[in-house]
């Protein structure tokens, strides 16, 4: 079969590759100004928009918040060009309007006692959305910048970028055995639970479901969503379940393995198998101190790396089994690679190049290149393309559509029931490899 060469330019999976290299190729080359961020603030609002310097206010942010908008929006606007998906002048307008809705998230999300409570950037931004979208309706002009997909694809191909393999493989054989015998397990016996005996007929939702309780939450479910091609309402409700549940899980698992004096070790090995989010596993992990910490985030890390594999494993199967017509022929391999994710591709070569190229070159220091110029401007702009996607997807939902989806609450009743058993299979396996095979390694 021809290979059509224009789908490069014409498809947004790989304009999400391109936007996702231009700017790791922008920040390795030092031609990305530091990105700016929404800061903290207590009882003065404005604060958020100050640059401190030892305690002092010395500036404020709004041109360089300007310049990213600007340069965003640039940047975007060209890959819409190229698709023909929106008029690029109605595209700007209405991404300038998410982006500031998407500040106003970040605002939220920064207020002190906000933050202490673990309420996400990304459950504001839905949550804003979803205001709109539910009383005076999301304008036409808004919902052209609402990209939902573009903005989630290239976050997750930034997101390579802090997926290390040498970092990965610190914690060795216990934490592979957390991390990949658990997820596998977990995923198979969800979707099963879910279509088999709650006989949930919305497949799509169960398997969005499945991923964000056993890999790493609203990372996993949009590559999820995205390989089975799910409607945003599907990836609504699940990223919305697990959003809630992460905050309840990052602050009562630390206290509950304190509280029965679990070894911190074991128990950061058990949050970081089962807390669904990068950053509340970090947090979670704080509270056991630095060490736990550190084991924490590295379990989380490994489970990263299979988004890649997740991705394709459900687009196989969707090909395979469930869009395939009972006795008819089986897929091809051209139909699984048009079924399969692109922007995953680009996930897995950020990974590499940085594990395998930019680590190295640092002398093979990875905590240099996590804290050097480079990491932290990545890392910045997936934060940024995760909140302009999740403000995205509030305004192209709505209430009664998410409402639909609920099947007498069987989503529900299955994340419950995953993740119980997650939590149980977790903390059996953590337990095994941290403290019987590999005690001595620790």
């Amino acid at each position: 079969m021809k290979t059509d060469f224009s789908s490069l330019w014409k498809h947004e999976d790989y304009w999400a590759i391109w936007f996702g290299f231009i700017i790791i190729a922008g920040a390795l080359l030092a031609w990305i100004p530091k990105i700016p961020k929404v800061g903290k603030w207590t009882d003065r609002p404005l604060d958020a928009f100050m640059t401190v310097t030892d305690g002092i206010a010395t500036g404020n942010i709004i041109l360089p918040l300007l310049a990213l908008m600007i340069g965003l929006a640039v940047l975007t606007a060209i890959g819409i060009a190229f698709m023909k998906t929106e008029k690029v002048g109605t595209y700007l307008l209405g991404f300038l309007g998410v982006f500031v809705l998407s500040c106003l998230a970040y605002w939220i999300a920064n207020q002190e006692n906000v933050k202490y409570w673990g309420l996400s950037y990304a459950m504001w931004a839905l949550l804003v959305g979803l205001l709109i979208s539910n009383t005076i309706g999301t304008p036409r002009w808004l919902l052209s910048g609402a990209k939902t997909e573009m903005f989630i694809k290239t976050g997750l191909v930034l997101l390579g970028a802090e997926v290390l393999f040498k970092k990965i493989l610190s914690l060795g054989p216990p934490g592979l055995m957390v991390a990949w015998i658990v997820t596998p397990v977990v995923v198979i016996f969800m979707y099963i639970f879910g279509t088999r005996w709650l006989k949930m007929k919305n497949k799509k939702l169960c398997i969005i479901i499945a991923s964000a309780t056993s890999v790493c939450g609203v990372s996993a479910a949009i590559a999820a969503a995205a390989a089975c091609r799910a409607k945003k309402e599907d990836l609504t409700l699940g990223v919305g379940m697990t959003l809630i549940f992460t905050v309840l899980m990052m602050f009562f698992m630390p206290l509950g393995i304190k509280f029965i004096d679990m070894n911190p070790i074991l128990g950061a090995a058990w949050m970081g198998g089962t807390i669904d989010s990068t950053g509340a596993v970090v947090a979670a992990g704080s509270m056991l101190g630095p060490e736990a910490e550190q084991v924490a985030a590295v379990v989380k890390m490994i489970q990263n790396v299979l988004i890649g594999l997740l991705a394709f494993a459900i687009a196989l199967y969707w090909v395979a089994s469930v869009n395939r017509t009972p006795g008819g022929p089986r897929p091809n391999a051209m139909e699984i690679w048009y079924r399969f994710p692109k922007f995953v591709l680009g996930f897995v070569a950020a990974s590499l190049l940085f594990s395998f190229i930019v680590v190295p070159a640092a002398g093979g220091d990875v905590s240099a290149v996590e804290g050097s110029y480079i990491n932290p401007i990545t890392r910045t702009l997936r934060g940024w393309f995760f909140c302009l996607a999740f403000t995205s997807i509030g305004l192209e939902s709505n209430f009664k559509d998410l409402v639909g989806r609920m099947e007498g609450g069987k989503p529900m009743i299955l994340y419950v029931i995953g993740q119980s058993f997650n939590l149980i299979l977790t903390l059996t396996v953590a337990f095994v490899a941290f403290m019987v095979l590999f005690a001595d390694a620790i």
